[in-house]
C-alpha cells in the first residue's frame, strides 16, 4: 500500500489529492468526472477528504453533474456506502439514473467549462494562484484540476 503521504501534496490550493481519477476519466456509463467524484464520496465517507475538497464537494463539477442526472448528491452518497463492491454501486446508480445519461451533452460541457468569456476571469485568477497564468494549454477547469493534481506538467 503507498504511504498517505505519497497521495496528498501541499500546495497554493491546500492540500492537493494526487490519488483521484481525472474528470476527463470516464465512468463505464459513459460520463466524464462520475468516476472522480464516487473516489471523493468514499474519501469523504472514511473521513480523509481534505478540506481543501471539501469546501466544493457535492458543488461544482460535483454538483452539476447531479443537476444533469437529476439527482440529489445525497443520494449518492449514499449509493456509495450501502455498496459492498464496484458491481453493486454500478448497479445502484444505473437504477438512480435515469434512462437517458445524455452523456455526449455532459461530457461537452465538461470539457468546456471555463471557457466562456463570464468563466474566463475565475480561470485565470486560479492559473495565477498555481503559478500557471502563462500556460495557454490550460483552458477549461478540468484542465487546471489536472494540472493542479500532476497529472498534466
Amino acid at each position: 500500500m503507498t504511504n498517505l503521504d505519497e497521495k496528498i501534496i501541499h500546495g497554493p490550493t491546500g492540500a492537493t489529492l494526487l490519488d483521484l481519477p481525472s474528470p476527463y476519466q470516464a465512468h463505464p456509463c459513459g460520463l466524464l468526472h462520475l468516476p472522480r467524484f464516487l473516489a471523493k464520496i468514499k474519501k469523504h465517507l472514511t473521513g480523509s477528504l481534505p478540506k481543501s475538497y471539501q469546501r466544493n464537494f457535492t458543488k461544482g463539477f460535483d454538483g452539476f453533474l447531479c443537476l444533469h442526472l437529476g439527482v440529489d448528491p445525497e443520494q449518492m452518497i449514499d449509493c456509495v456506502q450501502k455498496a459492498q463492491n464496484e458491481e453493486e454501486l454500478n448497479q445502484s446508480l444505473l437504477a438512480l439514473f435515469p434512462d437517458e445519461l445524455r452523456a455526449n451533452e455532459w461530457n461537452r460541457r465538461v470539457v468546456q467549462i471555463g471557457m466562456s468569456d463570464l468563466a474566463l476571469e475565475k480561470l485565470n485568477e486560479i492559473k495565477d494562484g498555481l503559478g500557471a497564468s502563462d500556460r495557454e494549454d490550460l483552458r477549461s477547469f478540468a484542465d487546471v484540476i489536472d494540472f493542479d493534481e500532476k497529472k498534466i506538467s
